[in-house]
């Protein structure tokens, strides 16, 4: 009991690390862009970067956990999240900063595709606890790095050091990691018949799946690379503006503890991406109103931790197994990052060719409208699946689990 106690703290802390920095970025842009001359385009890369490695490096995380064993990967990943984010005191040029932007992401993107499978092997019996402790201290860290990099930037007078101050977390996670877990590390043992299905390139349906999950993940990483100067552009300060990027980011915790409650009195998908998706849509909508951002922001992160939460569970229910459910998920997930990696992009350039945020906030709003046309197209064929029930009981209950460890 002791020993999966200690387990799950190093989770939680680890967990921890895989957001701050990405969302520490957002509240010292201004100040990040002043010193170093970049465009908003330029400047977007600092999330886009990270959210491209997500997709692009899942693929390699799987094969390195399975050669070398998931708890040395992942904790070799805590250091190179470390390195990437300490070097950031050094930053002086825009190159260097991208630079430091990839090496982070790539830790990130590694240690987050393994989780899942850490959490089965571990604590096999506690399967849904273990995806609330990840899916708290996910969103905690992201809230954290929000919050806490402008107090940081006037502690230390230096946006640079306020961006590096997150390594320690990081040091210290992964002191934690290979004192605690690494000692229990058994020798990777593939399962029977555990050789992965292939990905369903093929596949019209995996493709509505994947594009849902992009379009998704194109909004979430918009919001979270521009919401302060979309705030500050109406005339607010600062400090207001990050306090609502905060809320943003704190109330997807409720939001994604909650939506399985919902889903077991109400079971639809359909019918929660739908609402989900108007939620953020009102929340867009009061932004371009410029009625209270706090309250916008709030709307657009509710709808955003519903969506989230959904897009992880549509692979599982359009597939009859295991393997073909980790295949499919694999496919959403690594292709959806990468399209998602654009949003932060676009928006950048929307706004350096404006010079306005307005323009940006409709492009929003018209891909959520998109996204909901997905959306109904992905969920409307039905399985014909004869063992769709017998499935339902048992699989996708435990990939459900599974599905949530991975990587918003």
């Amino acid at each position: 009991m002791k020993k999966h106690i200690l387990i799950a703290i190093a989770l939680f802390v680890a967990s921890l690390n895989l957001r701050p920095a990405i969302n520490s970025i957002a509240p010292l842009l201004d100040s990040i862009r002043a010193d170093l001359g970049m465009s908003g385009a330029v400047a977007s890369l600092l999330t886009s970067i990270p959210v491209l490695c997500m997709g692009l490096f899942s693929p390699f995380a799987v094969k390195a956990g399975h050669k070398w064993g998931m708890e040395k990967v992942m904790g070799g990943s805590l250091i190179i999240i470390a390195v990437g984010t300490s070097i950031r005191v050094f930053t002086h040029s825009v190159f260097y900063l991208l630079l430091t932007a990839l090496i982070a992401g790539i830790g990130i993107a590694i240690i987050g595709p393994l989780l899942a499978g850490f959490i089965k092997k571990h604590f096999p019996n506690h399967v849904p606890s273990m995806i609330a402790v990840y899916t708290v201290a996910l969103t905690l860290g992201a809230a954290l790095g929000s919050a806490l990099s402008t107090p940081l930037q006037m502690i230390f007078h230096s946006w640079q050091y306020a961006l590096a101050s997150w390594a320690f977390v990081a040091a210290m996670a992964a002191v934690l990691w290979w004192s605690i877990v690494h000692p229990h590390v058994a020798s990777p043992k593939p399962a029977a018949g555990a050789a992965s299905a292939k990905l369903p390139w093929g596949n019209r349906k995996a493709w509505l799946l994947t594009l849902s999950f992009g379009l998704m993940a194109m909004l979430f990483y918009a919001y979270t690379a521009w919401l302060p100067q979309i705030i500050q552009g109406m005339g607010y300060s600062k400090s207001y503006a990050v306090t609502a990027l905060t809320l943003f980011v704190v109330i997807q915790i409720p939001v994604s503890l909650l939506m399985p409650l919902l889903l077991k009195k109400f079971p639809s998908r359909r019918q929660w991406l739908v609402v989900s998706a108007s939620i953020e849509l009102i929340g867009l909508v009061l932004l371009m109103l410029k009625a209270e951002p706090s309250v916008a922001a709030s709307l657009i992160g509710m709808g955003a931790g519903g969506l989230f939460s959904l897009n992880l569970l549509l692979p599982i229910d359009a597939t009859s197994n295991a393997q073909e459910a980790a295949s499919w998920s694999a496919m959403t997930q690594s292709a959806g990052y990468v399209i998602g990696a654009t949003g932060p992009i676009l928006t950048g350039k929307i706004h350096d060719a404006t010079d306005s945020f307005a323009t940006a906030v409709i492009g929003m709003m018209v891909l959520v409208l998109v996204m909901i046309v997905v959306q109904l197209a992905a969920t409307a064929a039905k399985r014909s699946v004869p063992q769709a029930e017998a499935v339902a009981k048992g699989t996708r209950l435990e990939f459900a689990g599974q599905s949530l460890a991975n990587k918003k």
